[in-house]
């Protein structure tokens, strides 16, 4: 089969804040080098940071500081995090939302003496959430839209990644294989560095907030090239998603944390405010606590019609609803529900992977040449995010790979190596498989795997349950090498991407449950009710997963985390972090 080839010096999967960040960076380190920017679908129109709402957590105000917001987040991934990739995050805040603005033209909201407004998020100790109303992030990537083809970046789009492949000598990553969607041609770029930032996207469960082509095809990938994942059980619960019922996509939507910290209620079937029955911190607890609320009104049948809660903002005033948050309003004015001035169900939705690939603080990965930053990465959120610090991480680890993938190729470590023909050969195979087999329906099998993550390894986890759903996974997964693909036509053939798309989420599914029945405590967004307790911070560990060479396997490592900033038990402001006001009835 030929195979077109190309040739680039950076090479960077992915367009969402992660992406295009690290393309302006390495155009601005150094114009002469050649990036190109390649995405599943178009640039700045696909992935998840152009969905975000909510907004961009930093510590600029007075009484806040960035000790602050390290505590704040440290305690919120309850004490998970590597920290030197936590304090990178929030340290760097402040230098990218001032680039954000000076640089890059982002209007974000002020105060009337014109400082920046910075609203409150759940689970934080102080109100630091800059924001454009409630579409923040579509400001975000039209302006970096604007600065990167200004640039002179590449761009490759509607081209699916479907395998890294190494160099040939074994030395570190030699380029990427790729599918044209258009065409269903193969390609293969080369690179002398690669930046794996496709934004993952946990859309293996019944509820979730990401588009239906985020599959978390850079883990997969990841996993066959030998690369370590870690706390790949902690799959963030978002507490209030859209639930228009079955006849519309937009189910599993966010209704961002801006409602609940504005001061939204969320009210059960009966209509009764249940979340100081279960935290103090009532609707402002952090998103694991939420979820968990929700989900156990559900479970006791307390449920509003479509079996989900409702959120209430019109105690807040309707006009103010309006004003404060438009695109949310005009979301559910568009699925028939007014949120400034009745109710709207909701229910827990899958919206982030706090799990990913292991990283250095660079962005550089333990393949030479191959870099990481955003969603596709593990380490910097521990067992809970912070609403709000999910941009921010794509931003600054956007900016911080860019720079790195270009310091890389100026110190002569970047080069273009020889691929390994046999793992090209491997990915063509693996992609043309569902050709050799009949037909089949793969809705039914998604669906299928939506409700077995849901039920078995969602919300709220036990033994049984997880060892239910690997069970039914191992099924999910020969079911869909019994399935084929009818249409050999190549070019747009969406029901062979459905396929990788299956295939991919199978992959990853089958990790996180692996990691979820080896964390026998509870921390964050990782809740075992048959092990209900968190166990002593001091001996925190952490889920490493790898592939074994041996098929299928999956190894699993608990991990010692290292606590060089901070231990439990101590903090770096004077006051308690990570504790939100509380809540009066």
């Amino acid at each position: 089969m030929q195979i077109e080839r190309i040739k680039t010096d950076i090479l960077i999967l992915g367009s969402g804040g992660a992406g295009l960040f690290a393309a302006l960076h390495a155009k601005q380190a150094d114009p002469s080098l050649e990036v190109m920017v390649t995405v599943k679908g178009l640039m700045g129109k696909s992935g998840c940071t152009r969905m975000v709402q909510g907004g961009y957590n930093v510590a600029l105000s007075a009484g806040d500081s960035v000790e602050r917001h390290f505590m704040d987040t440290i305690a919120g991934g309850k004490w998970l995090p590597r920290q030197d990739l936590a304090w990178r995050l929030v340290e760097g805040a402040i230098e990218r939302v001032q680039e954000l603005e000076n640089e890059l033209g982002c209007f974000f909201d002020r105060n009337p003496d014109g400082t920046l407004h910075q609203k409150a998020f759940a689970g934080q100790s102080f109100d630091r959430t800059v924001h454009k109303s409630d579409l923040t992030g579509i400001e975000i990537i039209n302006r970096l839209m604007e600065q990167v083809r200004g640039a002179g970046a590449r761009a490759m789009e509607d081209h699916r990644a479907i395998e890294l492949v190494p160099a040939r000598d074994g030395s570190g990553i030699s380029g990427v294989l790729f599918i044209d969607i258009r065409t269903g041609k193969y390609r293969f770029v080369q690179a002398k560095a690669v930046l794996l930032a496709t934004g993952a996207g946990p859309t293996m469960f019944l509820y979730h907030t990401p588009s239906g082509e985020k599959t978390c095809d850079g883990l997969a990938m990841a996993l066959r090239y030998g690369l370590k994942l870690r706390d790949m059980e902690m799959v963030q619960f978002h507490p209030t998603g859209l639930l228009g019922g079955p006849d519309t996509r937009m189910t599993g939507t966010v209704l961002e944390e801006g409602l609940r910290g504005a001061g939204g209620y969320l009210l059960n079937g009966a209509g009764e405010r249940f979340m100081l029955n279960y935290d103090a911190h009532g609707e402002r607890a952090t998103r694991d606590v939420v979820s968990r609320g929700i989900y156990a009104e559900m479970r006791a049948g307390r449920t509003s019609p479509m079996g989900g809660v409702y959120i209430q903002m019109n105690h807040l005033g309707p006009d103010k609803v309006r004003k404060s948050f438009p695109g949310m309003v005009n979301r559910c004015a568009d699925c028939g529900f007014d949120l400034a001035g009745g109710r709207v169900e909701v229910v827990p939705t899958a919206h982030y992977l706090m799990g990913g690939v292991e990283f250095e603080v660079d962005c550089s990965t333990a393949s030479p040449g191959l870099f990481a930053a955003g969603e596709d990465c593990g380490g910097v959120h521990g067992a809970n995010r912070l609403g709000g610090n999910g941009v921010a991480n794509s931003t600054v680890f956007g900016g911080i790979a860019g720079d790195s993938m270009a310091a890389y190729i100026r110190r002569g470590d970047g080069a273009w190596r020889d691929p390994d023909e046999r793992a090209i050969e491997a990915g063509v195979a693996r992609a043309e498989f569902p050709f050799s087999r009949s037909g089949g329906v793969l809705v039914e099998q998604r669906e299928a795997l939506s409700k077995t993550m849901w039920n078995d390894v969602g919300v709220l986890r036990t033994r049984a349950g997880i060892e239910r759903g690997l069970d039914k996974l191992a099924v999910h997964r020969a079911e869909l090498a019994a399935t084929g693909v009818r249409d050999g036509q190549r070019g747009f053939n969406l029901t062979w991407h459905d396929w990788l798309n299956l295939d991919s989420l199978t992959t990853i599914s089958r990790v996180i449950a692996t990691a979820a029945l080896a964390r026998e405590d509870s921390r964050g967004a990782h809740f075992r009710e048959d092990f209900p307790q968190t166990s002593e911070l001091h001996a925190s560990c952490y889920t490493q997963v790898r592939a074994g060479g041996d098929g299928d396997a999956l190894h699993l490592e608990m991990v010692p985390v290292s606590f060089d900033i901070v231990r439990p038990g101590e903090s770096l402001i004077a006051d308690e972090a990570g504790a939100p006001p509380l809540v009066t009835a």
